[in-house]
């Protein structure tokens, strides 16, 4: 197994590509704190997890939010005894769809930013110290292939993921010298329920019909297939594993050719 003994914590890991990552960080040896708002959701995981043998944690938090993101980061370090080895951050939210720039609200364009930006800003900062004193670690950030183009009528979204990429490569240069890698994986369209309603929220808007705006997406890709959660959680081991030990400030797009 490739993260046999290792402790993982993934923020949003109650649904889609969330859980996909967390149950395959689990089925390759780690032991896992999985955090999110939806503790609901995250209980269901974290049975998973314990299904393949590993220790799951729930805890309870919003990554926006400094005092609890550092309430997370310390209960991790007591389940852990001392020692966080992965960062995965996956919360997100996609904000404003079909919305051209100057129909965009201000308040929804800060709270995208906000939730992309800060949600990977704060477990990080509240992270590294652990991983500085222990002179290994590997961040995981998801970012998106509409951090690598523009995405028409998607400003905020695109230009929160844009900047999960900048903090991506700034925090590898800042943590290189104490063995820390951090890198990005950038999915295209997912096949999640968040998937789903984006096709939905276009085609309400197009007045066209949800397959329609499903095959639209399929058609852009030059493998003609939408990606898969798994493929997202490969992606994520391979970058947690010490596979990817020479390799930090890089993303990896995960979108089935979009972005060629």
């Amino acid at each position: 197994m490739k993260l046999k003994g290792k402790n993982a914590i993934v923020t949003g890991a109650a649904k889609g590509m969330g859980a996909d990552i967390t149950t395959t960080l689990a089925r390759e040896g780690a032991d896992v704190v999985l955090t999110a708002r939806d503790t609901a959701a995250l209980d269901e995981v974290a049975g998973k997890v314990r299904a393949l043998g590993r220790k799951a944690h729930v805890v309870a938090c919003d990554v926006i939010d400094e005092p609890q993101v550092a309430a997370m980061v310390a209960e991790a370090l007591k389940v852990f005894d001392g020692r966080i080895d992965i960062l995965v951050n996956v919360a997100g939210v996609t904000g404003p769809i079909e919305t051209p720039v100057q129909d965009i609200k201000v308040d929804d364009f800060d709270y995208v930013i906000i939730a992309n930006e800060r949600g990977t800003f704060l477990p990080i900062k509240h992270v590294v110290p652990t991983m500085i004193a222990q002179k290994a670690g590997k961040i995981v950030n998801i970012s998106g292939t509409s951090g690598l183009r523009g995405y028409p009528m998607r400003t905020a979204y695109s230009a929160s993921k844009w900047a999960v990429r900048g903090i991506t490569r700034t925090v590898a240069l800042e943590l290189g010298k104490y063995n820390v890698n951090v890198n990005a994986v950038c999915p295209g369209i997912v096949e999640t329920p968040r998937m789903m309603k984006l096709c939905e929220g276009k085609a309400k808007v197009r007045g066209w019909t949800v397959e329609q705006v499903y095959e639209e997406y399929v058609q852009d890709m030059a493998l003609k297939r939408v990606t898969l959660g798994q493929d997202i959680a490969n992606a994520v081991l391979f970058l947690a594993s010490e596979d990817a030990r020479q390799i930090t400030g890089q993303h990896i797009a995960v979108d089935g050719g979009w972005d060629v």
